[in-house]
């Protein structure tokens, strides 16, 4: 998803355009000024609006952070931005309503670190919305405040290794959340066969002119274009170069192809430690936030334990894939929700969020 899309190269163009981009472009001065000035903890007695900032650091759907806030005395509603829908890949709104939960539990861990007890609702009547009471209550230290400006979806090849039993266990944990089922997956043949069916959905997908095209618009190829619109999917995240606007365009038609995903995808999940599967106990907006929760947290925790995640979506987001994928798991009845690989590797650059006055409502 929870935001797994990204401007993916091959390595042929890294190293054909590397040079020009280092001596040409301008290097990440700004963008990370602003990333500095975004992802820091609340430094001071914190307002509402420190408690939006935290939760716009929550994992999205394409980095378009389809949220708005409505700030009341002492509560926040989180709505859905529908202009920042992505129709083809999540016709539905499955996704953003995820996204919705990441935002929601983002801000209840803020707030039990700064004293408010936060007392979460869903209300599916009508617009779907997380209403977000917060009293006053004892500061409670947390491992998992700290984690949130650091957590990212780490879209590399991670180390191979696997993880100790405990980590898995702390993982687990984490990710409890009432209506969400979450199944961990470390062997090799299960993972090989995962891998199978993320290929199979990323190669209709790429298939699919609609597709391409919606996820061309998020892509974001300078800093300067990054900071203009404080969204989107930022190339550096990837661990790509930077090249001008102009340039990454007619790049991207050029490398962006089934083969080079395909390949990129095998390489990433046969390098991870395991895999992760979320699943609501139904198919409905609340269970899909409740989802969001639940991976938010599981995030969180790993982010802690310096593990890295990355979003593997395609086996939930194709139809047809996702019937097979649901047999595959022995729940043909059941929908599942988010697909995430995880193990270690080193950090990549954070994405940007737009300022919070632009989330308000």
């Amino acid at each position: 998803m929870i935001s797994r899309r990204q401007f993916l190269v091959s390595g042929l163009w890294a190293a054909s355009i590397g040079g020009l981009t280092y001596g040409l472009w301008p290097r990440l001065n700004k963008y990370d000024e602003e990333l500095a000035f975004q992802r820091q903890l609340i430094q001071s007695d914190p307002s509402l609006l420190e408690f939006v900032r935290m939760a716009t650091l929550a994992a999205n759907s394409h980095n378009t952070q389809p949220w708005k806030f409505l700030l009341g005395s002492n509560s926040v509603r989180i709505l859905p931005d529908y202009a920042r829908r992505t129709e083809v890949v999540d016709p539905d709104d499955h996704h953003l309503c995820i996204s919705l939960g990441c935002a929601a539990e983002n801000l209840a861990q803020a707030a039990k670190a700064h004293g408010r007890a936060a007392l979460m609702t869903t209300n599916t009547d009508g617009e779907t919305s997380v209403d977000i009471a917060l009293d006053q209550s004892s500061s409670i230290e947390d491992t998992l405040y700290p984690a949130i400006p650091m957590r990212q979806s780490t879209r590399s090849v991670f180390d191979g290794q696997s993880l100790a039993t405990s980590d898995i266990e702390l993982l687990q944990s984490a990710a409890r959340q009432d209506g969400v089922s979450v199944l961990f997956f470390t062997n090799a043949p299960d993972r090989d066969a995962i891998l199978d069916l993320v290929v199979a959905g990323n190669s209709a997908q790429m298939d699919d002119p609609a597709f391409v095209d919606e996820l061309r618009e998020w892509i974001r190829f300078s800093p300067s274009r990054a900071i203009a619109t404080g969204d989107g999917l930022f190339g550096a995240c990837s661990g790509n170069p930077v090249v001008p606007e102009w340039l990454g365009g007619p790049m991207f038609r050029t490398f962006f192809t089934k083969e080079s995903e395909n390949t990129k995808y095998r390489d990433q999940i046969r390098s991870s430690a395991g895999i992760a599967v979320f699943i609501g106990d139904r198919a409905d907006p609340e269970h899909w936030i409740n989802v969001g929760r639940s991976f938010e947290r599981f995030a969180l925790q790993a982010t802690t334990m310096g593990i890295r995640n990355a979003h593997i979506n395609q086996p939930v987001e194709v139809p047809a894939v996702r019937a097979e994928f649901a047999s595959w798991l022995g729940m043909a009845d059941i929908r599942p929700d988010l697909v995430v690989r995880f193990g270690r590797a080193p950090v990549l650059p954070m994405s940007l969020r737009r300022p919070v006055e632009s989330v308000l409502t």
